[in-house]
């Protein structure tokens, strides 16, 4: 029997139930938007016909990298949240900005400082896989290639990479000072 008091609960349900609806749609609106700022701001840059040679290559790594990334999330780890995906997009900016900056910092130096840099961020990237993702060739396609200025593995944990290189950066800094 509907009482006016189960018509009022069967009521409060529905709405309550919409509003739910309505929450988690813009929760899912908000999803990946660090991944996607990202994202589109490399895009930018590399399409951007006055960008430099060096700036597109390191904005196409950045592009082939959240590419590689967002597939291999949705493979292996598909019920990961964005945020984590953010968090690595986030990391892998960070990651390719100290590598920049590192390098800018030792243009003027002898190229034996450019190349242990480079060897710093090739390791880090290499040494912190993210999904273990037996296709190399793919994982491994700037890693490999001599001639690309972003030697690093696809298949990274850009966080653990970030913190690595950081830490391995501030001694060959030390370093250099004694």
């Amino acid at each position: 029997m509907n009482t006016p008091n189960n018509k009022n609960i069967n009521l409060m349900r529905k709405l309550l139930f919409s509003l739910i609806l309505s929450c988690l749609s813009c929760m899912t609106m908000n999803a990946q938007e660090v991944y996607n700022s990202i994202y589109e701001k490399a895009k930018e840059s590399f399409e951007n016909p006055s960008s430099s040679g060096i700036i597109k290559e390191l904005n196409q790594f950045k592009l082939d990298a959240l590419d590689y990334m967002l597939l291999k999330m949705r493979e292996q780890m598909p019920d990961s949240s964005a945020l984590f995906l953010d968090k690595e997009a986030y990391a892998l900016h960070d990651f390719i900005s100290l590598y920049a900056k590192s390098l800018l910092e030792v243009r003027n130096q002898p190229k034996v400082f450019a190349v242990e840099i480079i060897k710093i961020f090739m390791d880090a990237s290499y040494s912190n896989p993210l999904f273990d993702d037996k296709d190399l060739e793919l994982a491994h396609t700037y890693y490999v290639d001599k001639n690309s200025m972003t030697r690093f593995s696809l298949d990274t944990d850009w966080r653990r990479a970030y913190l690595a290189a950081s830490v391995q950066l501030k001694k060959w800094r030390e370093k250099r000072l004694q």
